[in-house]
């Protein structure tokens, strides 16, 4: 089992529970901002002046949760469960906001559902995020700040270590940016997207896909990857057949209907 994350995590915790091999190549590492981290320490030390606090990463969340715990009022948000996890642990409380649907615009619908007053919000994203989650909540009449908490830059790769994999997932666009740029538009027998806009970047890089998840869930994804899996023959009567890559964040221990491509 290749991981290729930033850090092998939870998921990697699960995989050797389940008796895998895990080999750990990762394509991107966290950095800090361009400017040192001056922009995001300026930010929090005003955290006092926002009704929210929204993170949209675990990397993310784990630059704001010290600043969150000595400013109880603010309120938190985050993207998904993944990412909420983290945020509760380095903060010490509860996040206020976790949308059923796990992507930015599950985000935007559930927090207008919750803020029904214009709200002053604090973003910490990283440097290469979209500004998709900005504009919609400020089309919803909110006052916005956006400031980068980190940057992701490329990891030279163990090439040798991922020669070998029989299929990968991709959890979000970036994940497949990562994989063209290191390796091309070429993979493992067996290519899935978690989704559209993760299957467009994939098109965009000319990196073919053997499905895309209709259920845009880390569950739906690694469904998809048993019924390609059953059909395939990959690697049938090699101990390598077991053998995934994946840039999913967490592998689920039980089903759930919360919808996870974040782009």
């Amino acid at each position: 089992m290749l991981v290729t994350r930033e850090r092998p995590g939870e998921l990697a915790v699960k995989l050797l529970e389940q008796g895998a091999t895990v080999i750990h190549v990762p394509l991107i590492a966290v950095v800090d901002a361009a400017d040192g981290g001056r922009a995001l320490r300026d930010a929090l030390s005003r955290l006092d002046q926002y009704d929210w606090l929204v993170v949209t990463s675990p990397a993310g969340a784990e630059r704001v949760g010290a600043a969150a715990r000595l400013v109880p009022g603010v309120r938190l948000a985050a993207v998904g469960t993944a990412t909420a996890r983290v945020l509760r642990r380095e903060s010490v409380r509860p996040v206020d906001l976790v949308p059923d649907v796990q992507r930015v615009d599950g985000l935007v619908a559930a927090f207008q559902a919750e803020s029904l007053t214009p709200q002053r919000v604090l973003i910490a994203q990283a440097d290469i995020a979209p500004p998709t989650l900005a504009d919609a909540l400020r089309g919803g009449g909110h006052d916005v700040t956006t400031v980068t908490a980190y940057r992701t830059v490329p990891h030279e790769p163990d090439r040798d270590a991922a020669s070998d994999a029989d299929a990968v997932l991709f959890a979000s666009g970036s994940a497949v940016e990562s994989w063209c740029r290191a390796f091309g538009p070429t993979g493992p027998p067996i290519a899935i997207a978690i989704g559209p806009s993760t299957a467009a970047v994939a098109d965009r890089f000319g990196l073919k896909l053997a499905a895309v998840s209709t259920d845009h869930s880390l569950d739906g994804l690694v469904d998809e990857l048993a019924r390609r899996w059953t059909g395939s023959g990959v690697g049938r009567g090699s101990p390598s057949a077991s053998e995934v890559i994946t840039d999913v964040p967490e592998l689920p221990g039980s089903k759930h209907t919360g919808r996870t491509e974040t782009g």
